[in-house]
């Protein structure tokens, strides 16, 4: 093996190991953001476990329900300020039913969304599922 060789190898290496480290470092703020997940749901209420760190902004929980083929939601509500300290947390996110809309029962199959939202109403994470509510 010449030396010119192992130079290029060197060389290959370095920007591998550069490349990574360039995705590392940009990937952090996503990272930062956090994650949301339903934990499981009835007709007055919605359990979620969450994620999140102090500098993702998250003001809110916001949670809506309702049929999986209907175009809006049977049942909104929200979480103010909810804990963001980079661990998991749970949390209960009361509904309350929108005007208009049928109430939710037990039983019923629905398509549940949880969100993670900042000041200006703009999702930073979210979820969303189709379950039965308890």
């Amino acid at each position: 093996m010449t030396i010119r060789k192992c130079q290029r190898y060197a060389c290959t290496a370095t920007v591998f190991v550069a490349m990574g480290a360039a995705v590392a470092f940009t990937a952090a703020p996503a990272f930062a953001a956090g994650t949301i997940q339903i934990a499981g749901a009835a007709a007055d209420e919605v359990g979620v476990r969450y994620t999140c760190d102090a500098a993702a902004g998250v003001a809110s929980i916001q949670v809506m329900a309702g049929d999986p083929n209907a175009n809006s939601a049977a049942a909104t509500g929200a979480q103010n300020n909810p804990t963001c300290d980079g661990a998991e947390h749970t949390g209960t996110v009361s509904l309350s039913a929108v005007a208009g809309q049928p109430q939710l029962a037990k039983g019923q199959s629905v398509q549940v969304r949880a969100a993670l939202v900042d000041q200006s109403e703009t999702v930073i994470s979210g979820t969303a599922a189709v379950i039965t509510l308890d």
